[in-house]
């Protein structure tokens, strides 16, 4: 499909931004080195291109809002895709509403700049920003996932999608290939009419299908033999050939006169293959940190006396403290005693003589900001191939699911085509603003 540029573009500074989620720079550094992904190949030749470091836990949710906001979790308030609420067991889902400081969109705003974002995870629901919205994962209403509304008939007829079938993606994978394609056509025409009839200066639009390839999938990377190792790669020249379509029509902004564009691509973490999960609650039951009041939790509801703590996905460990929780008996002058004794069991624990933690974090050791208070006291990252999971429903510490791809917290990407290094999510705020200066 072919892109054009609006006619009544003004010649100002602007900047495209391509976020490419969970995609690792080893994957692309793998496949660009054998001749797969010519597009990005090319533009990886000048320009910067290099690892970078994303949010701890390095889950979506946390890492985009670190992104929009350039702050950690301490501050803009977003720990994990689901928490508690407040003095009490029930889960809730923060959403783009819960944000504590404002986005670059707000910022730019207030420069009289206009961003169009497109299929942004953490953005649900959609409100308003100077310019145009359209929330990515987790929105699960088109109508709420929008603003302006008035653009809701418009991406009716694109057949704009917001996202897979998960559930059933995930079983299979036939579906999983024909929904990633179609997803990405629509998510390619919605591109095409707002950069046409949008007066934008920053236009940033996300894939998300890159994740669910890769946690359905990897071990179609990894196995040249897989079944579906063909279509795996057939998925990421699809992905190249998009990034390929916005690089040309990022040179033809202004008829390429204006030397002050900016194109940025990213991804908000890196992938590796799953080894083993596991299940840090389950650990906690085994070591006797937690209880609960009958054999088969339903949810933390169920958390019984003599709990001292419990964790939330990934690997956030709350301590069971009085006065925080409704039964919890943990004094303030024995949670630290009670940290140092999971961390030195986490950090002790091994599968087959491998060690699983990489680091076990004190909040106050990655955290700052005023709701650094509300932050798990623990958060843990393990070494690659082994997925920490919150789950209360199992029976043991390591299993195997059907996913073959987890997340990484070291190898997501940054590229610049005006050369400008970032090693941390956390920069690449400021470098935007910057680009608009």
């Amino acid at each position: 499909m072919a892109f054009f540029t609006h006619p009544k573009s003004k010649v100002k500074p602007r900047t495209v931004v391509v976020g490419l989620d969970g995609v690792p720079f080893s994957l692309l550094n793998d496949l660009t080195s054998k001749g797969r992904l010519r597009n990005m190949a090319g533009l990886f030749q000048s320009g910067y291109f290099g690892k970078m470091e994303v949010s701890i836990p390095e889950i979506s949710s946390v890492s985009w809002s670190s992104f929009m906001t350039g702050t950690n979790c301490g501050r803009h308030g977003i720990f994990g895709f689901m928490d508690l609420r407040p003095g009490s067991y029930d889960m809730v889902f923060p959403n783009f509403l819960n944000l504590h400081v404002p986005t670059i969109w707000d910022e730019l705003g207030t420069s009289h700049k206009r961003s169009v974002v497109i299929n942004l995870p953490s953005t649900y629901p959609a409100r308003e920003i100077p310019g145009v919205l359209i929330s990515g994962f987790v929105a699960i209403d088109l109508k709420r996932a929008v603003f302006p509304a008035s653009l809701i008939p418009v991406l009716r007829k694109l057949e704009y999608r917001i996202d897979i079938d998960t559930s059933r993606a995930r079983k299979d994978h036939e579906f999983l290939i024909a929904e990633l394609d179609q997803t990405l056509e629509f998510r390619e025409k919605t591109v095409d009419y707002l950069w046409s009839s949008e007066n934008w200066d920053v236009l940033m639009v996300t894939i998300t299908g890159t994740d669910r390839l890769n946690h359905y999938l990897w071990n179609a990377y990894e196995d040249e033999n897989h079944r579906y190792h063909g279509a795996f790669l057939d998925y990421y020249e699809k992905v190249d050939r998009f990034v390929g379509k916005i690089h040309e029509k990022y040179l033809a902004l202004s008829n390429g006169q204006n030397r002050q564009n900016s194109l940025l691509i990213l991804s908000d973490h890196g992938f590796t293959g799953v080894r083993s999960e596991v299940y840090v609650n389950r650990w906690l039951q085994e070591n006797g940190f937690l209880k609960f009041a009958r054999p088969s939790p339903e949810s933390l509801n169920d958390i019984a006396q003599g709990t001292k703590a419990f964790a939330l996905d990934p690997a956030r460990i709350y301590i069971h403290q009085k006065g925080r929780y409704p039964r919890g008996e943990v004094d303030s002058s024995d949670v630290p005693k009670v940290v140092g004794d999971i961390k030195k069991g986490l950090l002790e624990l091994e599968m087959e003589g491998n060690r699983v933690m990489r680091r076990v974090f004190a909040k106050e050791e990655i955290y700052d900001g005023p709701l650094t208070d509300q932050a798990p006291d623990l958060v843990c990252l393990s070494n690659h191939g082994f997925d920490l999971k919150g789950s209360i429903k199992k029976e043991k510490i390591f299993d195997k699911t059907d996913l073959s791809g987890m997340h990484t917290q070291d190898d997501a990407f940054f590229y610049s085509d005006r050369g400008t290094a970032c090693k941390s999510i956390y920069e690449v705020k400021n470098i935007i603003l910057k680009t608009l200066s």
